[in-house]
């Protein structure tokens, strides 16, 4: 059996790595998980990137150069609370959200 161990060790070995090869989380048959997360994350990334495109804006006109009175009324009523009396105020909690269920007559 002594002579036959280190040629039965290798075979394991390389079967081993075979299976990881094909299987592991690297390996051939895991490539369409990789190509859906990436999918996933470019959609992620171009929302985001359209995110921070409008704070962009939204920061430039709040700097002290280019000031927008209307962005800078609008933040402020939105941060401290307030509306001006002649504005119409919806409060709308998020549990009172319309359902999208259709009843069956």
């Amino acid at each position: 059996m002594k002579p036959y161990s280190l040629s039965a060790f290798l075979l394991l070995l390389f079967a081993y790595l075979g299976v990881q090869a094909m299987t592991g989380e690297r390996g051939l048959l895991s490539g369409h998980a990789r190509d859906a997360l990436l999918a996933e994350r470019e959609a992620q990334l171009t929302e985001l990137s359209q995110k921070r495109a409008d704070l962009e804006v939204r920061a430039r006109y709040l700097r002290t150069n280019s000031l927008s009175r209307d962005l800078l009324e609008e933040r402020a009523r939105v941060v401290l609370g307030f509306a001006d009396p002649r504005d119409y105020v919806v409060h709308v909690s998020a549990s009172a959200a319309p359902s999208t269920k259709v009843m069956a007559s």
